[in-house]
């Protein structure tokens, strides 16, 4: 017995869209990722500036 393609297998699944509450948590976790970034990019030109 051959085990189902990956491809065929998404294909025979229904379309479900994002629900509001994962909508929000994609947002804040963008969010928060650029805030953490920018921060990391302050830290290291306050205190560890270059050339």
């Amino acid at each position: 017995m051959t085990e189902p393609k990956l491809a065929e297998e998404i294909k025979k699944m229904e379309y479900e869209p994002l629900l509001p509450i994962e909508k929000k948590l994609i947002g804040w976790s963008i969010a928060l990722g650029l805030i953490l970034l920018g921060g990391l990019y302050w830290v290291s030109h306050t205190f560890f500036p270059g050339h």
